[in-house]
C-alpha cells in the first residue's frame, strides 16, 4: 500500500533521570531531506539520527526536534594544582622580600588564585545519552509512519475512485470509436461534393484519402497506450515500495494521451468525455505529490 509523505511522530523517554523528548514532522518533498535540530553539547548524535531515520523512510521533508534533559545528580571533583600553588607562594614571598614587607598571606588567599583549585564535572558517557534517545526516536518514527499509512489508504481509495471514473469514460471513448471512420468519409465526400460540384467523384481515390485521413486522426493507439497506464498505475498503488515518483510519471504520460486524444478525435461527444478524464487526472497529480 502506497504512503503518504505527511506525518507527526512523538518520542519520549527517561532512564534513571536522562530524559529525553523527539518529535519528527513531515510534509512532500521531492527527495530525502532530513533536518535535525538538537543542543550544540549533543551535536555529534545528529548523523545517527538521521541514518536511523533514513532506514525507515524514502522521501519528504524530515524536521527532527530533539530535547535533551539531564536530570541526574552532578558528581563533580575538586583538583589541586600543586606546582601552581608553590610557584605562587614563591612569587609572593619573593614580592614581600623585595618590598621588605611582612608575608602575612592566609590559606583562603591563596585558594583564591586563578587555577589553583579546578571544579570537575565527570564527562558524559554519549553512548549513554543515544540509548535514551534512541528509544524516544524508535517512537516517534513508528507514529511517524502509522500516520503516513492512514494519510496513504486515504490516498490509495480516493486513486482507485478516479481510476475507475477514467475507465467508464474511456470505455465510451473506445465505443464511440468505430463511428468516427463513417462520419469522417460522409463529411469528407460531402466536402469535396460541394468543391467539386457537378463533377463525377472517384470513388476509390475518395477512399484511400479517406483511409489515409483516418489513418493520422485514428486515436486507437492512444486508447491502447492509455489503458496501460491505467493498469500499471494500479499496479503501482498497491506495492508497498516508495513509488510517488513513478505514479508522478504514469499521470503525465496519461495527461499526454488524453490531450492527444482530444486534438485528434475533434468529436462533439468525445471531447466532454477528454475534458473530465483530464480534471480527474490533474486531481491525481496534485494528490500524486504527496505519495512517498
Amino acid at each position: 500500500m502506497i504512503k503518504s509523505m505527511t506525518g507527526f511522530g512523538r518520542g519520549e523517554c527517561d532512564v534513571n533521570g536522562l530524559h529525553a523528548v523527539v518529535e519528527i514532522r513531515s510534509v512532500n518533498h521531492r527527495f530525502r531531506e532530513i533536518t535535525v535540530r538538537i543542543s550544540r553539547s549533543y551535536f555529534q548524535l545528529e548523523e545517527k539520527i538521521k541514518s536511523l531515520i533514513q532506514d525507515h523512510v524514502a522521501r519528504g521533508h524530515l524536521d527532527v526536534y530533539v530535547n535533551i534533559e539531564d536530570r541526574r545528580e552532578k558528581k563533580r571533583n575538586v583538583k589541586l594544582d600543586k606546582e601552581l600553588l608553590i610557584a605562587y607562594d614563591k612569587c609572593l614571598r619573593e614580592m614581600a622580600e623585595i618590598l621588605n614587607i611582612e608575608y602575612d598571606i592566609e590559606l583562603d588567599d591563596l585558594s583564591r588564585l586563578p587555577d589553583v583549585l579546578l571544579v570537575e564535572e565527570k564527562e558524559e558517557d554519549i553512548e549513554e545519552v543515544w540509548t535514551v534517545v534512541q528509544q524516544s526516536l524508535r517512537t516517534a518514527v513508528k507514529e511517524i509512519l502509522e500516520m503516513r499509512e492512514r494519510e496513504g489508504a486515504r490516498l490509495y481509495e480516493d486513486f482507485i475512485h478516479r481510476k475507475r471514473c477514467i475507465s467508464k469514460l474511456l470505455a465510451q471513448i473506445k465505443e464511440r470509436e468505430p463511428q468516427l471512420n463513417e462520419e469522417l468519409r460522409a463529411r469528407l465526400h460531402s466536402k469535396l461534393q460541394q468543391i467539386l460540384d457537378d463533377h463525377e467523384i472517384d470513388e476509390s481515390r475518395l477512399a484511400t484519402e479517406v483511409v489515409l485521413f483516418a489513418e493520422r486522426s485514428s486515436i486507437t493507439e492512444e486508447l491502447v497506450r492509455l489503458s496501460s497506464h491505467l493498469e500499471q498505475l494500479e499496479e503501482s498503488l498497491q506495492t508497498a515500495e516508495p513509488v510517488g515518483r513513478k505514479i508522478e510519471f504514469l499521470l503525465q504520460e496519461m495527461n499526454r494521451e488524453i490531450n492527444t486524444i482530444g486534438s485528434k478525435a475533434a468529436d462533439l461527444i468525445i471531447s466532454p468525455l477528454v475534458v473530465e478524464i483530464k480534471s480527474q487526472i490533474e486531481k491525481m497529480r496534485e494528490q500524486a505529490q504527496n505519495i512517498e
